[in-house]
């Protein structure tokens, strides 16, 4: 882990460069540009709003206006999905780095995580603001943000290391990452309340550690409950990031001397 944080510090300004390149990359030659990477959430979040507020006529939750319940669970889904989706395809997509003898090959999947992290850092501020615009000052539970968005970058980086190691040998790896975002999304707590679930179902959803995340960005922005408030959810959380992240380092070292074999 000391040598990995090292190799960050080293590295630190060619990720920053390789961020950049890879944000600017997804968006080059579109008339908008980078403005989509905000278009396309924004745009999702009007539409669920108009399903269920408009069509649906969704009741405040919990007193809280449904469009903030909505935004701050499905901010942090938006980053993880798009750090864990880009982060399978980090080599594939840098493969000119991997025969690098210099560069340290398990930071590639942090160039997308960084990507989707400046992103992420501007809908948290949006969220901030809209919060503000609907009357609610701002609160020290806020700053918890800052621990969630940690957790979840170090689940992420878990997860792409034994994604990102293997799509390399199995292509249809990228395919399957694809489709658990998406039914990850739909079976994860954003757009509907984990009350509407009976109770006894209630310890199968929280098997999802980004429960825990949503849960945790709605706690600081509306319940204001600290995270060790729930200490049997947050050693959970942890226990399952902590194995993925092991796993993923112990599955990239198998398999990066192969790289080369087929990039």
């Amino acid at each position: 882990m000391f040598e990995f944080l090292k190799a960050i510090f080293q590295n630190r300004r060619l990720l920053l460069e390789l961020s950049k390149n890879d944000f600017k990359q997804k968006y080059v030659g579109n008339f908008l540009g980078i403005l989509w990477a905000f278009i396309q959430p924004a745009s999702m979040i009007a539409i669920f709003w108009f399903v269920f507020q408009v069509g649906f006529k969704s009741q405040p939750v919990d007193n809280f206006p449904f469009i903030l319940w909505l935004v701050a669970g499905m901010f942090p889904w938006f980053f993880f999905g798009e750090a864990f989706s880009t982060g399978t395809n980090s080599i594939m997509a840098n493969s000119f780095l991997v025969k690098k003898v210099v560069f340290r090959v398990s930071l590639l999947p942090m160039i997308p995580l960084l990507s989707a992290l400046a992103i992420h850092i501007f809908f948290i501020f949006f969220m901030f603001g809209m919060f503000l615009y609907y009357g609610y000052t701002p609160e020290i539970y806020w700053l918890q943000i800052i621990y969630y968005l940690f957790a979840t970058s170090i689940l992420v980086l878990g997860l792409s290391w034994i994604t990102s190691s293997v799509v390399v040998f199995f292509k249809d790896i990228g395919q399957l990452v694809a489709i658990i975002v998406q039914f990850g999304f739909w079976m994860t707590p954003i757009f509907w309340n984990i009350t509407t679930v009976p109770e006894k179902y209630h310890w199968i959803i929280k098997l999802n550690p980004m429960a825990y995340i949503i849960e945790g960005y709605r706690n600081s922005m509306i319940y204001h409950k600290w995270f060790w408030e729930d200490i049997n959810m947050t050693l959970y959380f942890w226990s399952v990031t902590i194995v993925l992240f092991g796993l993923g380092a112990l599955t990239f070292k198998k398999l990066r001397p192969h790289f080369t074999d087929v990039l």
